[in-house]
C-alpha cells in the first residue's frame, strides 16, 4: 500500500464581524446579557463564553463582561439558546429607542 502523498486541506480563516456587512438592521429581536447571571461576569474569571463560541457572526466579545456588537448582530438567538444559565434574553427591537439603537 502506498503512502498518501496528499495532505488534508482545511481552512485557516477565522470568521469575524462584518463578514456579511452591517447586518444589525435586519434584527427583529436583540440579545441582552444579564451580567448578574453571566458566569464570567459573576466570577470575574475567563470561563464559559459559550455564547462567544456559538455566535455564527463573531459579534460577542470574549471579555469580562462579554459585550455584543449590535451593528453586526442579526438576532439569530443562538447565543440565548446555548447559554447554560439563561443569562441572555431576546428583547423586541421595537422596545429600544432610536438613541439605544
Amino acid at each position: 500500500m502506498k503512502d498518501n502523498k496528499y495532505g488534508s486541506m482545511k481552512s485557516h480563516s477565522e470568521p469575524g464581524p462584518g463578514d456579511g456587512g452591517r447586518t444589525g438592521s435586519w434584527r427583529v429581536v436583540r440579545p441582552v446579557i444579564d451580567n448578574s447571571k453571566c458566569i464570567p461576569a459573576k466570577s470575574n474569571k475567563m470561563s464559559c463564553f459559550t455564547c462567544w463560541l456559538f455566535c455564527p457572526d463573531g459579534v460577542i466579545t470574549k471579555t469580562i463582561p462579554p459585550t455584543i456588537d449590535y451593528e453586526y448582530c442579526k438576532g439569530c438567538e443562538i447565543c440565548a439558546e446555548e447559554c447554560p444559565v439563561d443569562a441572555i434574553t431576546m428583547v423586541e427591537e421595537a422596545d429600544f429607542t432610536e438613541e439605544e439603537k
